[in-house]
Parts: structure tokens; C-alpha cells; sequence
């Protein structure tokens, strides 16, 4: 399977274009318009938004004041829960959990992990469907499975891992017709299109590229200029969020549409901004630093 390379497109700042300036303001570059918003769960210490529907239903994780962490869902504007991965052994406690994505209908996919085992590795898959029961997502054959984005017919994406965190990683994908892995390693299925016909993600070399799958057709991608590149998310309009460190070791989000118009996303004032999701109507959500402290963010597409 040959690598296709895609150096296409601009990258621009949305700040100095004037798009994320300030929360609850509207601004406009590159046709795209967002009214952007601070997203902190009450209490917490660090906030992470990684997932939206297209209800606007927003999942991540968080730090409480113990530095435990924990998944969130918002509903609404100001209705939060909690999501924690029941202990099924005394002996040996769930550590840690996130939210990673979430469904049309509310079902959420995340990850959790254990007490005893090693922190640097270890990720367990969960589904978490909307009349609150939880499921185990795990590659029957590997050890560490990552469940990162729950589609509209409840196919999950995500990759597992073995020994490390990189060289035994494979994209996979469950469905009803069981879990299939994908034949690159160093890579990882992060969002699709809802038919699931087209899937972003990124893979890794001397550094990390994105991706972009379809049948058999791999396209790799890099933000122009950057020296690392990683996608995470993928709506209906082909439209792909992620991440990228520029050529000064800055981290910025972005923004590439079907035409490969690369928009880079960061929120002013912050040394570093991650887009990590995007819904069906271009919603984005991600995290940035600012004075030390993670925030998370919801920017409400309004160009439409």
C-alpha cells in the first residue's frame, strides 16, 4: 500500500484573523465563523473537551482537587456528569477514566485504567450506552485497547497497544461484525465520516502525520510547515480537526476541509491549542493552556 503525501493549502492563524479572541464573540476568516466558549468543569483543576455530537452533547475528562481523574458529559450549558468506569475488583481499582467520544444518540466510548499496572501503557476500552450500562471494549487478542469514537450505527474506532505505546499500536475498528485491526502499525483510527467510508487518524515515523483512509486509498498529511502533524477528528463534510507543533515547537490546533485548506486554530493568549473533535455542523471542541492551567473549549460553528 503506497503512502499518498498532502502538503496542500495555508495555514493561518484564527486568533490574529480575529476568530477566537475573546469567549462568547463572533469573528470570521477563511469563510469560517465560530462564537467560542471556556469549557471548566465545576471544581476541577484541569479540563479536557475531546467530543461532541451533533446535539452538542460535549464528553472529556478532568482533574478533581485530588488530582484524580475522571470523564465528563455536558448536556445543555451548564448540566454535567461525572463518568467514572465501575471497580469490578476491590483489589484492584480503576485509577482513571476519560471520555473520548459521543454518539448521535448519546452512547459515549472513553478509556480507563487500573491501580495496579503500569501508568505509561495501559488503556481499557468502555462503552458507555445512554440508558447508563457499561460495556467493555477490548481487542480479544491484545493487551491495552483504546476506544476513541463511537459512530451513528455504534461501529467504535480506536487502536490497541502491547508493550508499548507506539510500535505495537494498530488502528482498529469494532462493529457488529466483530474487531478488525488495521495492517499499518504506529497508527490510530480517530473520527470518521458517519458512513464510516472515510476515517482520520495519524500514524508515526521519526515523528506523527495524519491520515486520511478511504478503501483502500491512504493519504498522508502534514500541516504545511509543521514538524508534526496528528488528526483526531472527522465530521460528514470531510471536514478534519487536530493537532500540530509548528517549526518553533508551538502547538496549535487546525482546521483542513475536503479541499485541503489547512485553518489554524488557536485561542488567544494561550502557549498551546488542541482541537481534538468536530460535529456534523462544524462544532469544534479542544483544550488550551493558559497561565499554566488546561481549559477546555467548545467553538459553535456560525458561518452556516
Amino acid at each position: 500500500m503506497g503512502i499518498r503525501k498532502v502538503l496542500a493549502g495555508s495555514a493561518w492563524t484564527l486568533a490574529t484573523a480575529g476568530l477566537l479572541l475573546s469567549f462568547g464573540s463572533s469573528s470570521r476568516a477563511l469563510g469560517v465563523s465560530f462564537d467560542v466558549e471556556g469549557i471548566n468543569v465545576p471544581g476541577a483543576t484541569l479540563t479536557v473537551a475531546q467530543g461532541i455530537n451533533a446535539g452538542g452533547d460535549i464528553v472529556g475528562w478532568y482533574a478533581d482537587a485530588n488530582n484524580r481523574q475522571h470523564g465528563f458529559l455536558r448536556t445543555g450549558e451548564d448540566a454535567w456528569t461525572s463518568i467514572d468506569f465501575p471497580t469490578e475488583d476491590p483489589s484492584n481499582l480503576v485509577a482513571a477514566t476519560d471520555a473520548r467520544g459521543i454518539g448521535p444518540g448519546g452512547d459515549i466510548v472513553g478509556t480507563y485504567r487500573l491501580a495496579h499496572e503500569p501508568t505509561t501503557v495501559p488503556a481499557h476500552g468502555y462503552l458507555l450506552t445512554n440508558h447508563g450500562i457499561f460495556t467493555h471494549v477490548d481487542h480479544p487478542d491484545h493487551i491495552n485497547t483504546i476506544a476513541q469514537r463511537i459512530l451513528p450505527n455504534g461501529t467504535i474506532l480506536g487502536c490497541y497497544h502491547d508493550t508499548n505505546t507506539m510500535d505495537t499500536m494498530h488502528g482498529m475498528i469494532t462493529s457488529r461484525k466483530g474487531v478488525s485491526a488495521f495492517d499499518m502499525g504506529m497508527t490510530m483510527h480517530n473520527g470518521a465520516t458517519p458512513d464510516g467510508k472515510r476515517i482520520a487518524g495519524f500514524w508515526a515515523d521519526s515523528t506523527s502525520h495524519g491520515y486520511l483512509l478511504e478503501g483502500d486509498s491512504f493519504t498522508s498529511f502534514d500541516v504545511p510547515g509543521s514538524l508534526s502533524t496528528a488528526a483526531w477528528d472527522m465530521n460528514a463534510r470531510r471536514e478534519i480537526v487536530g493537532v500540530y507543533t509548528d517549526a518553533v515547537r508551538k502547538v496549535h490546533g487546525f482546521l483542513v476541509d475536503a479541499d485541503w485548506q489547512f485553518t489554524t486554530i488557536d485561542v488567544s493568549g494561550a502557549t498551546i491549542t488542541r482541537a481534538f473533535g468536530i460535529n456534523s455542523g462544524g462544532d469544534v471542541v479542544g483544550a488550551y493552556v493558559a497561565g499554566g492551567i488546561t481549559h477546555g473549549y467548545v467553538a459553535h460553528r456560525s458561518d452556516d
